[in-house]
């Protein structure tokens, strides 16, 4: 008896596999026609479908309806931009050093994926936070980790305004600077070039967070923010 409980389920877990590998391989293939078009054209199922080697009304066998795969693009072309950013995080260097990597990975990967920038930010129907939405906290927040980790050492302890405030502020940041790429990416010419693009992004950002770190009276350390987050950590023992 126990074989015949076990079989139904070893065909429902192959089953799913199968449907989960080919939902992948539509995702990928709604990337690859993407990154085919030009920001701004119609967005069409059926060269998905034929770049996946499947029928179109095969398509939404693995997919709710199509509200759930562009979801489901607009979430993987958000994984792609993370992958990019997240690493630009760590903490092997100043402040000002990581945020610099994290605006140049910000613009340079929007220059590469001008269809994907465009496509991320299209709002769909749905309920819920957007996936770009999504991704923003997620960026902003590991954004919040770094500031707070520069506050605790430099000993100042911040009011409850201002550490109520912080989210959604580092948040707005994040926001602002995708408003500002995408708005010099969509120009018919891109004027500064990237390299100055990035220099005047960055330096904007840079004033606001040092700015407000000095009204504080917190300054923004000059050494790397693993050496002072080690050194934080050695603090009483």
């Amino acid at each position: 008896m126990s074989d015949d409980r076990v079989a139904p389920d070893g065909r429902r877990l192959r089953w799913q596999r199968h449907n989960e590998a080919r939902r992948e391989a539509v995702i990928e293939a709604a990337i690859k026609v993407l990154e085919a078009q030009a920001p701004g054209e119609e967005f069409q199922i059926q060269p998905v479908a034929d770049e996946a080697g499947l029928a179109r009304t095969v398509i939404y066998r693995y997919f709710d309806d199509r509200a759930d795969l562009d979801r489901s693009v607009q979430r993987r072309i958000c994984e792609l931009l993370g992958a990019k950013l997240f690493p630009a995080l760590h903490y092997d260097g100043t402040p000002e050093e990581i945020l610099r990597r994290v605006v140049d990975a910000f613009v340079r990967w929007s220059v590469d994926h001008p269809t994907l920038l465009w496509y991320v930010e299209r709002d769909l129907s749905g309920w819920g936070p957007s996936p770009l939405t999504e991704a923003f906290e997620q960026l902003a927040l590991a954004i919040e980790r770094l500031v707070n980790a520069v506050v605790g050492y430099s000993g100042v302890q911040l009011g409850e305004d201002d550490r109520s405030a912080l989210d959604p502020w580092v948040f707005g940041l994040v926001g602002a600077t995708f408003t500002a790429i995408r708005r010099w990416c969509s120009r018919p010419e891109r004027k500064p070039d990237v390299d100055a693009f990035i220099e005047i992004i960055a330096e904007s950002i840079w004033f606001q967070l040092d700015g407000m770190a000095a009204a504080r009276g917190v300054s923004m350390p000059a050494g790397k923010v693993s050496d002072l987050i080690h050194d934080l950590g050695n603090v009483g023992t």
